[in-house]
């Protein structure tokens, strides 16, 4: 049986797309690129990662702070407060987009083997390694405290954890599993192809191969 090596950490330090017009273009590139070699069944599951289809209900979501603004707040669930809480720590000082984007990094893990297969997995993976900044994200074991001051700010992100949950389309960061800031070099930063970039953040995908069994 066969089957898929799923996105690992990597990246490549380039410039970001000028507009969504080169945004897309570039996810056209990537697709052809990795589809090269594939058979079938890979080929069809690529296609299926970086094109989601939209879901109903959700076709009219518009990456805007008014669009967000008239949305319901609603918490509830251990999935929503993981999510909710990586996107304040980790978002909530860019663009909804950028959030919505963040968002669809870790949701990817989340559908993938590679990753735990939760929300709360993904957000949690390396803290029982009690190493400072050994965790996949940051925020998580940088030894700062994990309050919430900024209420509104969190309200937002709570919004966009509750819409990414129900079923939102993942359309911003052609299946990216990770990303860093711009102020940083990370050295796997020269391993991937970057798929798009979004405000402060740089979002990436591994190349999707088969396994040999």
């Amino acid at each position: 049986m066969q089957r898929f090596l799923k996105m690992t950490l990597a990246a490549l330090a380039l410039a970001a797309p000028a507009s969504a017009e080169v945004e897309e273009t570039n996810m056209e590139k990537v697709l052809r690129q990795e589809s090269r070699g594939l058979n079938a069944a890979a080929s069809a599951h690529l296609q299926r990662l970086v094109t989601p289809a939209p879901e109903s209900g959700l076709r009219d979501l518009q990456y805007s702070r008014g669009w967000l603004d008239q949305q319901n707040f609603r918490t509830g669930g251990a999935e929503w407060e993981c999510l909710a809480e990586a996107l304040y720590f980790e978002a909530r000082g860019e663009t909804v987009k950028g959030q919505f984007a963040v968002a669809e990094v870790i949701l990817n893990r989340a559908d993938s083997p590679r990753f735990p297969s939760s929300v709360c997995g993904v957000v949690h993976q390396g803290t029982a390694s009690g190493r400072k900044y050994g965790c996949q994200f940051t925020f998580k074991c940088d030894g700062a405290p994990e309050a919430i001051h900024e209420a509104a700010a969190y309200r937002r992100v709570g919004k966009v954890a509750r819409l990414m949950l129900e079923g939102a389309p993942r359309r911003l960061t052609a299946g990216a599993t990770h990303y860093h800031t711009t102020a940083v070099s990370p050295s796997w930063a020269r391993s991937f192809p970057m798929t798009a970039q979004i405000g402060v953040h740089r979002f990436y995908r591994q190349p999707l191969r088969l396994s040999q069994r």
